[in-house]
């Protein structure tokens, strides 16, 4: 019996792979992402009775409660005067960082569906979020400028801001990087331990105390202080503040602790994202 011999003309295999990232393709699908864009920005206050008002009386809410509990209560130092610009400052870049972090790490059981009728790169849904909070941090920005302006043409003010402002950008992008690898990485975890999606919102809080927010990390003992320079968001969050309001010079080598910190964040969740976006629907 001859033996028979099958001579494809094609080959069709999975080409995915962990380490697969197709920025040319996220580049051809830049219409969907903009559409998930605006998508996310109209459905974050859709059928609320003021709106997009939110974006201003969420982060001022935050801060008198902050200024009135931490600063007036507990009196806890800060660096500069008056304390509501202090608190406001920690306020609108966290703020950024948790609504990046919180919705990215939800994203595959709260795209489920979408993703199991429709081909398209997974990534463009978590970038989408990135982008959308920064229009939110845009609008929230852009009053605290104001409050900054306000405040530094009063007679004996401490606020100076420096030409370290150039540097916002570089903050927005440790920022959004933190936010970014660190939400697909355990957005690829609860598609197996659905547990993780109950403790984000809870671990978030917990951080935001971690993090020099509601105090200044010169108020710390050495023994605590170590503590806080772990965490890369300190040094971005105290740049940050430093640049608008005064203050000693940045702390580079931290900065680029942040950055590569950072780095290795997002590789990681961009390879567990990856692996699990195979066969996410299958346990979702």
């Amino acid at each position: 019996m001859s033996k028979i011999q099958n001579n494809w003309t094609e080959t069709i295999e999975s080409s995915n792979s962990i380490f697969n990232i197709n920025l040319r393709e996220l580049l051809e699908y830049k219409d969907l992402l903009l559409m998930f864009v605006k998508r996310d920005f109209a459905a974050t206050y859709k059928q609320t009775i003021l709106g997009p008002l939110w974006f201003f009386i969420q982060p001022i809410l935050t801060t008198l409660i902050f200024t009135i509990v931490f600063g007036k209560f507990a009196n806890l130092k800060t660096d500069v005067e008056p304390k509501f610009l202090f608190y406001f400052s920690g306020v609108v870049i966290w703020n950024y960082f948790s609504d990046c972090f919180i919705k990215t790490s939800t994203v595959f059981k709260d795209n489920a569906q979408l993703f199991g009728k429709v081909f398209f790169p997974r990534l463009i849904m978590p970038l989408s979020i990135v982008i959308s909070s920064l229009i939110k941090f845009s609008i929230q920005f852009i009053l605290f400028i104001a409050f900054v302006v306000y405040y530094s043409l009063q007679n004996h003010s401490q606020i100076h801001p420096n030409f370290f402002i150039m540097f916002t950008p570089i903050y927005l992008l440790l920022m959004a990087g933190l936010a970014f690898g660190g939400g697909l990485i355990i957005a690829a975890l609860t598609t197996k331990y659905r547990d993780l999606s109950f403790l984000v919102s809870f671990g978030v809080q917990l951080l935001m105390y971690a993090t020099p927010i509601i105090y200044s990390s010169k108020s710390l003992n050495s023994s605590i202080k170590i503590y806080a320079q772990i965490n890369p968001l300190s040094s971005i969050v105290e740049s940050f503040r430093t640049s608008f309001l005064g203050g000693t010079n940045i702390e580079v080598n931290s900065l680029l602790y942040s950055l590569i910190f950072m780095l290795v964040i997002v590789f990681c969740g961009i390879l567990l994202f990856n692996k699990v976006q195979q066969k996410f629907i299958d346990t979702v």
